[in-house]
C-alpha cells in the first residue's frame, strides 16, 4: 500500500470532523464518503500533495453540497426535458399537495356512501368529457399502459406492427422488447419507409389479435414514404375482428398546432376517427404528472381494469391528485405551463431574455436568437423560435462556465452550441428572472 494512502482518515474520524462542522454524518453520508475516498485513491498526485487535514477539509466541502432530487433552472430551451422532470406544473396545480400528503384522503373511499369507492373516478370522468372517450384508466407511465394493453389483449397472440414504427426511445426502451415482455408475438410488416394496407391484410391470420400503431418518437421518416391512414387501419381491424391499439406517446388532449399548422393529433381527434384504444404519457404535451393514460371503449377499458397486472401498475394518490388538477385546468379553459410555452408569442420570450441581460457585462453576455425544442420525444424535428443569452469568455471554455452554473445553488442548466454557452429564456419562468440575472452576474467572481 502506498504511504500516501495512510493519510486517508478512518470513517469514525471523518464522522467526528463532519459533526463538528455541523454537517450530516454517519449512515446518511456513508456512501458519499466511500465514493470520495475511492476518488482520492485514484488520484495519487493530489493525495501526495495533501495532508490529513486537507483531506478532511475537502471531504467537508464536497459533502456540504446538496444531493438528491432538487429544483434546477431549465435554461436549455427544451420544454419537456426528460432529464429535468419533463413538464413543469403550475403553482395552482400543486397548491393542495402538502395538505393531501401530510394526512389522509379519500383515495378509495366514497364519502357519500360511507364505504369503499373507486380510485380514479373523478379524473376518469374529467378526461372522458374532455376527449369524448367512453372510459379511461390511469397507470404509472405510458410504458406501463402499453404493457397492460398488450398483455390483456395479445398474450400468446400476434401483434401486427409496421417496421417504420419499431421505435427505441430514451433509456433504451424498445417497442419490440415491450411486446416480448408482455407475452405477445411481434409480426413485422412492410419496410422502414413504406408499409401498405395490403401488408396488414395479408399478415392477418388466426393467431392475430392486435393491430398496433406507435408514435414515431424523436424521429421522422421523409421522402419516398407511404403508410395506411388511421381510418383504414381502424376499419381493417374491425373487419378482421382485431383490436386496434394506438400508442400516441405524447398525450395531447387535442390536436397540437405550431404557428397555425397542425403538427400532432390528440386524443380527441384519434378517438373521433374510431380508434377503440389509445394510450399516451401524462407528463408530455398534456402537461401533467408522470402517468400512463388509456382511453377508449368502455368494454375494453373494463377488461384492463380487471386484470391482475393493473394493480401492479396503477397510480398513487400523488399522481391522481395532480392529474385531476391538470384536467380541471383544461376544463376551466386555463393553459397549463407546457401548453402556454408552446403557444406564447416570441416577444414574451425576448422580454424575459432582456430582463436577464440587464446590467450584465456586454463583453461577455449578449442577446442571441435561438431555437427551442418541444422535447420529450414529442413533435420530432419541430422547433420554436426563442431568445437566449450567449455567454463567451476568452479565458474560460463554455464547458467550464456551464459546470460553474451547474455547481451553483440552484443549479442553472444551459446548453452549448458552437462553443458558446446559451442561457435560453424559453423555459425560464418570470419569477426566476432576477435570480438568473444575479447568478450570471456572479459567474466570473
Amino acid at each position: 500500500m502506498s504511504e500516501d494512502f495512510k493519510k486517508l482518515p478512518p470513517i469514525h474520524e471523518i464522522d467526528r470532523f463532519l459533526e463538528a462542522q455541523g454537517l450530516g454524518h454517519g449512515v446518511e453520508q456513508r456512501g458519499r464518503i466511500e465514493d470520495l475516498l475511492a476518488k482520492l485513491r485514484k488520484d495519487p498526485k493530489r493525495l501526495a500533495q495533501w495532508e490529513r487535514q486537507d483531506i478532511l477539509t475537502w471531504l467537508a466541502e464536497e459533502l456540504s453540497r446538496p444531493v438528491g432530487l432538487r429544483p434546477v433552472i431549465n435554461a436549455t430551451g427544451t420544454l419537456i426535458h426528460t432529464n429535468l422532470g419533463r413538464s413543469p406544473l403550475s403553482p395552482a396545480m400543486v397548491a393542495g399537495l402538502p395538505e393531501l400528503l401530510a394526512g389522509y384522503c379519500n383515495l378509495e373511499y366514497d364519502l357519500e356512501a360511507g364505504k369503499r369507492g373507486q380510485r380514479v373516478s373523478e379524473s376518469e370522468r374529467l378526461i372522458c368529457r374532455l376527449t369524448g372517450a367512453e372510459a379511461a384508466l390511469f397507470v404509472n407511465n405510458n410504458a406501463a399502459a402499453l404493457l397492460l394493453c398488450l398483455q390483456v389483449f395479445a398474450q400468446g397472440k400476434e401483434v401486427l406492427l409496421s417496421r417504420g414504427e419499431m421505435v427505441e426511445i430514451g433509456g433504451s426502451f424498445r417497442v419490440p422488447e415491450m411486446l416480448e415482455a408482455s407475452g405477445a408475438k411481434l409480426k413485422e410488416l412492410g419496410t422502414t419507409n413504406k408499409t401498405h394496407l395490403r401488408d396488414f391484410q395479408n399478415a392477418t391470420g388466426p393467431e392475430t389479435a392486435v393491430l398496433l400503431k406507435v408514435h414515431k418518437s424523436n424521429f421522422k421518416i421523409t421522402g419516398f414514404t407511404s403508410e395506411p391512414s388511421r381510418k383504414e387501419l381502424v376499419a381493417l381491424a374491425k373487419e378482421k375482428g382485431l383490436i386496434y391499439i394506438e400508442d400516441l406517446g405524447s398525450g395531447s388532449l387535442q390536436t397540437v398546432a405550431l404557428e397555425g399548422k397542425p403538427v400532432e393529433p390528440g386524443f380527441k381527434e384519434i378517438l373521433a376517427q374510431g380508434a377503440p384504444l389509445v394510450c399516451a404519457s401524462g407528463d408530455k404535451l398534456l402537461g401533467g404528472p408522470q402517468a400512463g393514460l388509456i382511453l377508449g371503449r368502455a368494454d375494453l377499458v373494463e377488461r384492463l381494469a380487471k386484470h391482475p397486472l393493473y394493480r401492479c401498475l396503477r397510480c398513487d394518490k400523488t399522481q391522481l391528485y395532480l392529474l385531476e388538477r391538470c384536467l380541471l385546468a383544461y376544463a376551466r379553459g386555463e393553459r397549463v405551463p407546457t401548453q402556454a410555452m408552446l403557444s406564447e408569442p416570441l416577444s414574451q420570450v425576448e422580454e424575459r431574455a432582456q430582463k436577464i441581460l440587464f446590467g450584465l457585462d456586454p463583453q461577455r453576455f449578449r442577446l442571441v436568437k435561438s431555437l427551442a425544442t418541444p422535447g420529450g420525444g414529442t413533435l420530432p424535428e419541430e422547433s420554436l423560435p426563442s431568445w437566449a443569452i450567449g455567454v463567451q469568455d476568452s479565458e474560460n471554455k463554455a464547458e467550464v462556465l456551464a459546470k460553474r452554473l451547474r455547481d451553483g445553488e440552484p443549479p442553472l442548466i444551459g446548453r452549448i452550441e458552437q462553443g458558446i454557452l446559451l442561457i435560453d429564456a424559453k423555459c425560464i419562468q418570470p419569477h426566476q428572472l432576477d435570480l438568473v440575472n444575479q447568478i450570471l452576474k456572479g459567474l466570473f467572481d
